[in-house]
């Protein structure tokens, strides 16, 4: 199992830092796998290490060959405070500059004098008022909605997230007007179907707000930091946009303006940036074996797949988005629902067909050797456990009435408290024969089904709408009564 983690924390992408060649290293497990990295800090049980294409983690010596624990004792403790003070970057003309110059184009306390991406994520997650999303075990994000007066580099953004492996800060996605949220609802969770109609100018609506926050930002951030120089950015040719970059100390802010759908700011490492946003894949062995180590199976006889991210999709239309870019993130897949919602042609204000997004993500998906699959027809427990009993979850489409939403939040809080599984699959078979639900084509939603329990003939499912929803239940009965069955899955 150390194994398992040790390389999948190698496949992960946190950072981009160039180190001292005096620190690089072959480094070999005790099983005898190896890996050649550069150490950026160290104490008496772990060493944090980077690879050259900037992904770094934390490893505990004691997982090391015998003649990499003798080599890592005989050093002195290295600290990423001695590490910060190096140079480790590509130098620009910015980087004379001082932290409070580059924040006074921001509007935000954001830099300092260390780095951001050896800043611990919780601190300045805490100084920026971004409250967090989702924490898994080697992943987190933060996610702000914003009050209408927010202002970031004199404009208006909808969503500020940041995002952060083993706690320390890799990247920022700040969004400001977009066809999605300038015409949300004025709800979240279940009420967010609960929008008027978008108006007939919405195309124009959009194009102008757009226009506004583009010039504003530009203005703002070249105010500072002077003229921009222009990148594609993108992790495939198929998510590849045109951007503006600034660099600053290690520090890439870049701003994309894309036609009809969003403007789009992203902070990240300039290593990563210099790549073209390029990231490598995590081999299927290593996926295979960290979703297996996600799978619950607990006593009552449900099995149900843990730690996979939360995505808020907040208060729009945007479930099939936010539902995508949780599948993808927890196979591997660097995503952001805004990105996706464009390729899936979404609505104003939301509304995107699941066929459309996976007909928009499929190549993208694909080149990172994952399989993009879907079917349709009747709910059924062996077409969700052949996903589901290797750790993937299913993107299932169906009907979010508010009479299912009643039943379902109602079965997951009885459930809590159950100690007799026999009486309680009794007392559903008594409900299912009693069910009143039914579909609904005003109100399409989607979710990820996690789990199941063959006993009581139940599923576990999750919604985009924060920690509170991340699993529910419904007997499959109940499911089948507002399915609108199409099913989708990012499997290997």
């Amino acid at each position: 199992m150390k194994i398992v983690i040790f390389l999948l924390q190698l496949l992960l992408f946190t950072e981009s830092i160039a180190l001292a060649d005096s620190l690089m290293r072959t480094f070999t497990h005790a099983d005898g796998r190896s890996i050649q990295a550069k150490i950026i800090s160290k104490n008496d049980t772990h060493i944090t290490i980077v690879l050259t294409n900037g992904k770094q983690f934390s490893l505990a010596i004691n997982t090391l060959s015998e003649s990499d624990q003798k080599y890592l004792n005989s050093l002195a403790s290295i600290d990423e405070e001695t590490i910060s003070s190096q140079k480790n970057y590509q130098e620009s003309a910015n980087d004379k500059l001082d932290a409070a110059t580059v924040n006074d184009a921001v509007g935000h306390p954001l830099f300092t004098d260390t780095s951001l991406w050896l800043s611990d994520a919780g601190e300045v997650a805490q100084k920026l008022g971004i409250p967090i999303e989702s924490k898994t075990k080697n992943a987190s994000s933060f996610r702000l909605y914003t009050p209408q007066n927010y202002q970031m580099f004199n404009a208006h953004p909808y969503s500020v997230a940041m995002y952060a492996e083993n706690d320390r800060v890799t990247s920022f996605s700040i969004v400001f007007a977009n066809k999605g949220d300038l015409f949300s609802a004025q709800g979240g969770a279940e009420n967010h179907f609960d929008k008027d109609t978008p108006p007939a100018q919405a195309e124009e609506i959009v194009k102008l707000a757009m226009q506004k926050d583009y010039t504003a930002i530009t203005h703002a951030i070249n105010k500072k930091l002077g003229e921009p120089k222009t990148d594609r950015i993108g992790d495939s040719q198929s998510v590849r946009e045109r951007m503006l970059r600034w660099d600053w100390r290690g520090h890439s802010i870049l701003l994309a303006n894309v036609e009809g759908a969003y403007v789009y700011l992203q902070i990240v490492p300039s290593a990563f940036a210099d790549s073209g946003g390029n990231l490598s894949s995590t081999q299927d062995s290593i996926m295979r074996s960290r979703l297996l180590a996600n799978l619950e199976k607990r006593d009552n006889g449900d099995i149900v797949i843990s730690d996979i991210p939360m995505v808020d999709q907040g208060p729009k239309g945007y479930c099939a988005p936010a539902t995508t870019e949780r599948a993808m993130r927890y196979l591997g897949i660097p995503s952001d629902m805004y990105i996706i919602a464009n390729k899936g042609n979404s609505g104003y204000g939301g509304g995107t067909s699941m066929n459309s997004i996976f007909e928009g993500m499929a190549k993208h998906i694909r080149s990172k050797r994952r399989s993009a699959d879907s079917w349709t027809g009747k709910i059924k427990l062996k077409d969700l456990t052949k996903y589901i009993d290797k750790g993937v979850p299913v993107i299932w489409a169906h009907y979010s009435t508010e009479i299912f939403n009643e039943v379902a939040n109602q079965r997951t809080a009885e459930r809590k408290g159950v100690t007799d599984w026999g009486q309680w699959k009794a007392k559903l078979s008594n409900e299912n024969a009693q069910s009143k639900l039914k579909a609904d084509d005003t109100i399409s939603h989607v979710a990820l089904i996690i789990g199941y329990n063959k006993s009581t003939n139940e599923i576990a499912f999750s919604d985009s709408w924060g920690e509170r929803y991340k699993e529910r239940w419904i007997t499959l009965e109940e499911a089948a009564a507002i399915c609108q069955e199409r099913f989708y899955a990012i499997s290997f």
